[in-house]
């Protein structure tokens, strides 16, 4: 009786011991379980999608140069681009500052992405997007605008100075948006009976708005070349984004700069965090910024973009180089710069997707160009970031297009990376 009963106690101790680890077991679990579903949490709204982008090891330039060269993957983003970020903050600020009323009008000059992104992130707001675009800019971005809703406005490339400018144009756009809402506003106040000549409004002989519809709620320019809401959406942002995914240990990064916001938004949050980070810029053809930060001087008189005769061919990179210092760019906090060629982009681009199967866009492939760059400036073992703003398919007509390079004696050949001076 008494061994049964020690069997029986055995038995019950050892199933208890299997109760307890097995609880424990499934609380471990569950507490995976729990982690794991708070990392894949439902976003509300494509405004909550934006960031948070994939930091990814390009693996052909890793092994070339012997650093570690990590691509921050921004065509992840809803709108397919770095600038998302910078829409969602145009827009934000100006809702909040009441300089955009709700259900108004976002009006932008740009050569496509940043477009893109407000038309993509304005309807999330309640607004509506105007865009103004040089007519040289790759056909296929006017037609996503188009899709997305935005209106158009496609305009002959020339000098920032020159009042057709596309920027230029997109500015009094917003006016007129605000002066029809003006009118509206007034007419109701007067029970229909307003004309021109009780605020002068509408000089005499002078044409009334027509571009936008008589019950628009009026217009913000969003200026993203000027507006350091460009600036703040990346130290806000995509620096910080960079510094957790690197765990703070990284020694360099490098970026194109149009606007200015990438690189300086992103260069003064890591300098902040860590001053021996080393920050460059790579520059396209035709932009005066490279010898803006290895000289200190823009351009010569004769190159200033108010006395050039007509618009010049000068990179077939779209969205970045620039020839005057935006408010954003003063931002940046800047070691030096190197310079890229068109040539050399191209063949990055056509190295990527033959050897990583990253598709990108020309901006994406001379930043890449520039890491590789500051790879052989610092030497092997270094980690290197920088910025894949956008995929190929914003680029098919132009960068992409065998016949269009061919024009312009870019057709690349390269086998592997000689193109930078590095062996196969």
């Amino acid at each position: 009786m008494m061994k049964i009963t020690r069997n029986a106690a055995a038995v019950t101790a050892t199933a208890s011991v299997t109760l307890v680890a097995y609880f424990v077991v499934w609380k471990l679990y569950k507490k995976s379980c729990c982690c794991s579903s708070k990392k894949k949490i439902i976003k509300r709204g494509i405004i909550e999608a934006v960031g948070n982008t994939p930091l990814i090891r390009i693996n052909s330039l890793s092994q070339a140069t012997g650093c570690e060269i990590l691509g921050k993957a921004e065509f992840f983003n809803p709108g397919g681009s770095v600038k998302d970020r910078v829409a969602i903050k145009i827009i934000q600020e100006a809702l909040q500052l009441g300089l955009l009323p709700k259900g108004g009008i976002v009006t932008e000059g740009s050569a496509g992405s940043t477009a893109i992104s407000l038309a993509t992130v304005a309807p999330a707001y309640g607004c509506k997007c105007h865009v103004v675009i040089p007519d040289d800019a790759a056909v296929e971005k006017s037609q996503i605008l188009e899709a997305l809703g935005a209106t158009v406005e496609r305009v002959r490339p020339v000098s920032i100075t020159h009042k057709h400018h596309y920027v230029n144009i997109a500015k009094r756009r917003a006016l007129e948006a605000n002066h029809i809402a003006i009118d509206q506003e007034i007419l109701k106040q007067t029970n229909g009976k307003y004309v021109a000549q009780i605020n002068g409004a509408i000089p005499k002989g002078e044409k009334q708005f027509t571009f936008f519809s008589a019950d628009c709620k009026g217009g913000f320019f969003a200026d993203q070349f000027e507006n350091l809401a460009n600036f703040r959406a990346h130290y806000e942002g995509t620096g910080p984004e960079i510094w957790k995914q690197t765990g703070g240990n990284l020694h360099s990064f490098v970026a194109a700069a149009g606007t200015g916001g990438t690189v300086a938004g992103v260069s003064r949050f890591l300098k902040e965090k860590d001053p021996n980070i080393k920050c460059f810029l790579i520059d396209p053809p035709g932009s005066g910024l490279f010898n803006k930060v290895t000289r200190g001087v823009m351009y010569t008189t004769e190159e200033a973009e108010g006395r050039r005769l007509k618009n010049p061919f000068d990179t077939i990179t779209e969205g970045i180089g620039i020839n005057r210092l935006t408010e954003n760019f003063k931002m940046a906090e800047l070691d030096g710069a190197f310079r890229g060629t068109d040539m050399e982009a191209v063949e990055m681009s056509r190295f990527l997707l033959k050897n990583d199967g990253l598709f990108v866009g020309s901006s994406s492939a001379m930043n890449c160009v520039g890491a590789v760059r500051v790879a052989q400036s610092l030497g092997p073992g270094h980690i290197i970031v920088t910025i894949l703003c956008d995929s190929g398919m914003r680029h098919l007509s132009k960068f992409h297009n065998a016949k269009y390079l061919s024009q312009h004696g870019l057709t690349p050949t390269a086998t592997g990376l000689e193109f930078l001076g590095l062996r196969n």
